[in-house]
Order: structure tokens, then C-alpha cells, then sequence
């Protein structure tokens, strides 16, 4: 299982978009029920909502904001009023197909672990985990608690997360992100603070070919977003309200291409071996000057 932290927002629409595949819509709904797309939530959701009430998927999103406008002087240690955090749960490509039980147990803690929905606390804020694409979850959530203060983060938030990652793995049998360093022995007493040494690795051609694939302009991705993006332009410039529909899925599929860029771009930069310190040149030997050489005689 691969953790994923996106960047903060004000509000939960692209988070969520990002999460179904496509675009949130006031027409397409999206229900708490076993096999329905939402897995887990905050344990109030009951006082907003009826058993036999869907909400669309717009709703959902403007139901994860709402605290930011019922408390707009909300926010958090550093001033940041950006309160909607997104986390996303790669699976592994041969992990089973889990239960709705399974990916709401998931859902819930991931939930506890970013300090989002703390046991037996009545005032946790809003959050959702839905589970809209094959081999991921993805967990939303607004800061903002019900009584208008911050929720408090783990000050190393993807480390925790990585770690109950690793627990969940082991939990539910799924498949290992990182099975050798799970195999790995852990270190002798009294040298858990020492450095262990740089081991060479052969990941840099790894990291070459997904640097070449990540590429901004010249890479075979960017020549499919921009070959997308121009059909999209086409498409909105036809008077056609169906082309128009077309049209904004093509950015948006686009825009799904240039974060994927992103993210091997990322994982470009962790395979990527550090670089070997330059060896020092040899010291010249110093000459003495014209002058001293001829007094010298």
C-alpha cells in the first residue's frame, strides 16, 4: 500500500473529483451503503442526512467544506486557512479485492491516524473515505472541527501514516509495498541513532527511464496530454452541447495525465542514488618564483 498527501485545499471539490476519476455532479449520487462508493465517515453524519437519502456528489463536497464557512476565523498553527487534506491508498496490483467492511476498516484508520477522527470524540470534524477507482482509497477530510478549533496532525504525518500502512498490510494479508524493508533486521542495541551506510543500488537507470516518462515537454506522456488537450480545444470550439461535455472531460482527463507526471517524477527523485562525493584533485606542486630560483645559484 502506497500513501499519497496531497496539497491542502479550501475546498473538497477537486479533492473528490480527484478521487472519483471525474468531475463532482449535482446528478450523480453517491450512497453510504455496502457496495456504494462511500466506505466510511465521520461518526455524525447520521444528524445531516436520512436512510434513504442520496446526496450527489457535489453535495458531498460542499458538505466537507461547510466548516470552513461556519468558521471562517478557523485556522491552523501556521495561519494556513486551507483545511480540506486529501490522502490517497494505492493497493497493491496483486492485492485481492477487499470487502466494503475491509475498505471502510481502512478508511477509519487512516482516519485516526491523521488526527481527524479521534475515539469517543464527539466534536471530530467532517471526513469521508470513498472508494471510487479500482485499487484505491481515497480519505477527505476538513481540519476544522466542530467546534471551530484545528484538528492536531502527527507532527510527522506521512511517516505515521506509512507505518499504519505497514500494520494494515499485515492486518488484512495484503501484499508488502516494501517487502525487504520489512524483512530487513532492525538495528542493534545502542545504534538505532548511528547513520547506516550508503549501500550502491542499481536504481538509477530506474530513475532515468521515469524521469524520460515524467518529462514536461518532451516526454511520451506530454505528446498525449497535448495531443488530448488540442482535441479538447476542437472539441469545445463546435457548437454542440455534447462536444461541450466532451470537451471538459478531455482537460480533465489532461489534467489527470500532468499529475501522473508529477507523481513519477517524485518517485524519479526518491529512486535516484545520491551522488558520489567528487574526488579532490592532487595538490600542484608549488614552484618558487623566477626571482628566488636565480638568487638561489
Amino acid at each position: 500500500m502506497i500513501i499519497a498527501i496531497h496539497s491542502r485545499d479550501v475546498t473538497a471539490d477537486e479533492a473528490l473529483a480527484e478521487a472519483l476519476g471525474r468531475e463532482t455532479s449535482t446528478a450523480e449520487g453517491l450512497t453510504t451503503e455496502p457496495g456504494g462508493t462511500v466506505v466510511a465517515h465521520w461518526n455524525r453524519l447520521d444528524h445531516y442526512t436520512s436512510e434513504d437519502e442520496t446526496w450527489s456528489s457535489a453535495a458531498w463536497a460542499d458538505h466537507l467544506a461547510d466548516p470552513s464557512l461556519e468558521h471562517p476565523l478557523a485556522s491552523g498553527p501556521d495561519g494556513d486557512r486551507r483545511a480540506i487534506l486529501h490522502v490517497t491508498a494505492h493497493m497493491h496490483p496483486l492485492d485481492r479485492e477487499l470487502s466494503h467492511t475491509e475498505w471502510s476498516e481502512i478508511g477509519h484508520r487512516i482516519a485516526r491516524v491523521t488526527g481527524i477522527a479521534p475515539p469517543g470524540d464527539d466534536a471530530a470534524g467532517r471526513w469521508i473515505a470513498v472508494q471510487g477507482q479500482p485499487g484505491r482509497l481515497d480519505v477527505i477530510a476538513n481540519l476544522i472541527r466542530l467546534d471551530g478549533t484545528w484538528s492536531a496532525q502527527p507532527r510527522r504525518l506521512l511517516q505515521a501514516l506509512v507505518a499504519e500502512a505497514r500494520k494494515i498490510e499485515a492486518d488484512l494479508l495484503l501484499h508488502p509495498s516494501h517487502g525487504r524493508d520489512s524483512a530487513r533486521p532492525g538495528p542493534a542495541p545502542g545504534m538505532e541513532h548511528v547513520a547506516s551506510p550508503r549501500v550502491p543500488t542499481a536504481t538509477g537507470p530506474l530513475a532515468g527511464i521515469l524521469r524520460q516518462l515524467a518529462a514536461e515537454r518532451s516526454g511520451p506522456i506530454a505528446a498525449v496530454r497535448q495531443l488530448v488537450e488540442e482535441v479538447g480545444r476542437q472539441a469545445a470550439a463546435l457548437p454542440d452541447h455534447q462536444t461541450d461535455a466532451a470537451a471538459r472531460d478531455l482537460f480533465w482527463a489532461a489534467r489527470r495525465l500532468h499529475g501522473l507526471q508529477e507523481q513519477l517524477g517524485e518517485i524519479a527523485s526518491r529512486l535516484q542514488p545520491p551522488a558520489a562525493p567528487a574526488a579532490l584533485a592532487p595538490a600542484l606542486p608549488v614552484q618558487a618564483p623566477a626571482a628566488s630560483r636565480g638568487s638561489a645559484r
